[in-house]
């Protein structure tokens, strides 16, 4: 059976998998990186190629879709496909990086109370705003993590690898979602585009947790493209 890695979001974990775990285990071997350890987008994915199989189908969700990006760059080798699922390959703005430098400088200071109630909430589609099982889903994984995680995590520098996106050689499935507040269908389309095997498509009437919000449609489009790949 085929080894498959995931990644997780920003003050994500392994759970953000866990509606989708029966699904893809008809599919293999799941592996689960964690990048709460290290502080820039190269050390996150040095970690996880040290602790991944010798070779891999790789999934990489929001900010794991940068240390996705930045694994199969590194080693193409050894990723055998490549999954970016609501994420980017966009360079960090000045703006954002004003807003992270902000965020770290209040963060530093105060007792770590997990994401704010708007943070979390922008996150989902906008009628699933207020699902409290949802939202106490999400801010159990970020309180898991803790305040250490959300520093090193804040500080990591998204250079973006738009530019080199065309060395990646693999089969790669590309997955965004139309009500997605936080990472938008163009920023998947730009991949889509720049990948030369790339599959994408877009998860309707859902927002930027697709694994949690539409974990049954987001594993047939898994399962499909891995069929069609011949992965």
């Amino acid at each position: 059976m085929r080894d498959l890695v995931f990644l997780p979001g920003f003050m994500l974990n392994e759970s953000l998998w866990d509606d989708m775990r029966g699904d893809l285990a008809t599919l293999g071997t799941l592996h689960f990186g964690d990048l709460g350890q290290d502080d820039s987008l190269a050390a996150m994915a040095d970690r996880v190629l040290d602790n991944a199989p010798d070779r891999f189908v790789l999934f990489g969700f929001s900010m794991g879709g940068f240390v996705a990006q930045a694994i199969t760059l590194k080693a193409p080798e050894r990723v055998l496909g490549l999954g970016l699922l609501n994420t980017s390959s966009r360079a960090q703005n000045a703006q954002e990086s004003a807003a992270t430098l902000a965020q770290i400088a209040l963060a530093e200071k105060a007792p770590f109370k997990g994401l704010t109630s708007r943070a979390l909430a922008s996150s989902l589609h906008p009628d699933r705003a207020g699902d409290a099982a949802l939202l106490q889903r999400l801010q159990a994984m970020a309180l898991k993590n803790g305040k250490e995680v959300f520093l090193r995590q804040l500080s990591t520098l998204r250079d973006g690898s738009y530019a080199d996106l065309h060395r990646i050689l693999c089969p790669a499935l590309i997955v965004a979602s139309d009500a997605d507040r936080l990472r938008t269908v163009e920023e998947s389309e730009e991949m889509a585009k720049r990948i030369p095997a790339a599959r994408f498509e877009i998860v309707r009437d859902c927002g930027h947790m697709t694994p949690l919000e539409k974990p049954q449609e987001l594993a047939r489009i898994i399962n499909e493209w891995i069929a069609d790949a011949g992965l």
